[in-house]
């Protein structure tokens, strides 16, 4: 049952729809209608939320540039006894939004932290991808610079679990020309865009298919977008006649040690992340 009103001194984690209003909770309404303050990553942009719920609530902004000192402030108000309802602009906060700081300060300081749990665009797309769903990881948004982002992608590419990640519409051309080169052509994946909205679209295929797609098809790369990549296949046990160490020391002599983790890796069955890294403690 929906209690009547909030509690005093407690922190409300409160997830806000993603594109469809009608998916704001019962519960998620009369929190941000009883609390003492809302906490908002964008107030303007929670303002046309509360007016289309009819309520007008104090708010104050809390975001990635200010997040670091106003998170004391805001402990303080709630050390006081007043309530508190953090929002982000869509979906849940802390999922690649603001928020971490305060829940760990409001943690920290004994204050009580609940959540009003709703949508999140991780946990919807993962659910209409048609991939493993009993095994994920939530991987946000890559660095915006190519190599950063092709490090990144070569740490993942032996992850067995399906990833779940996020990026702009202007660098998904890019990000998934990446992917195709650091997972392999045939990776099964899925592009979601504008989830619960009105042009809400999902796109499945290899990540050839995507990258060709997105690259003929502008309308892809437009608005909110998440992309769901299958797991890599598991990779057998190192066969017994093979020795790592040996084989990675002379490809490092010609080689630097990502090449060489990535030839190691494929050699040998065993995970090219950890071979890099040994390769790494080799060379130095």
């Amino acid at each position: 049952m929906t209690p009547p009103e909030s509690r005093p001194g407690i922190l409300y984690i409160v997830a806000t729809p993603i594109g469809n209003l009608a998916d704001l909770s019962p519960r998620a309404r009369a929190t941000l209608a009883s609390v003492d303050l809302i906490a908002a990553e964008d107030t303007r942009h929670t303002r046309q939320l509360l007016q289309a719920c009819g309520l007008e609530k104090a708010m104050t902004a809390l975001h990635e540039h200010n997040e670091a000192h106003k998170s004391e402030e805001l402990v303080a108000q709630l050390l006081s006894g007043r309530s508190v309802a953090l929002v982000c602009d869509a979906g849940t906060p802390l999922i690649s939004d603001p928020g971490f700081d305060l829940a760990a300060a409001a943690r920290a300081r004994g204050v009580e932290v609940a959540a009003v749990p709703g949508p999140c665009a991780a946990i919807a797309a993962l659910s209409v991808a048609g991939l493993p769903t009993d095994r994920f990881v939530f991987e946000g948004f890559t660095p915006a610079k190519s190599a950063a982002r092709r490090q990144r992608l070569q740490a993942l590419a032996d992850e067995t679990r399906t990833m779940i990640f996020y990026e702009a519409p202007h660098r998904l051309a890019e990000f998934m020309k990446d992917m195709e080169s650091e997972f392999g052509a045939e990776r099964r994946a899925v592009v979601a865009r504008e989830l619960t909205k009105r042009f809400e679209t999902s796109y499945a295929g290899s990540l050839r298919e995507l990258r060709e797609r997105v690259e003929r098809d502008p309308d892809m790369s437009r608005g909110e977008i998440v992309v769901v990549v299958a797991g890599a296949e598991p990779r057998p046990a190192l066969a017994a006649q093979i020795d790592a160490d040996q084989l990675l020391r002379a490809l490092l002599e010609e080689l630097p040690p990502s090449q060489a983790a990535r030839i190691a890796a494929k050699a040998t069955g065993l995970k090219r992340s950890q071979l890099y890294e040994r390769a790494q403690a080799l060379r130095r």
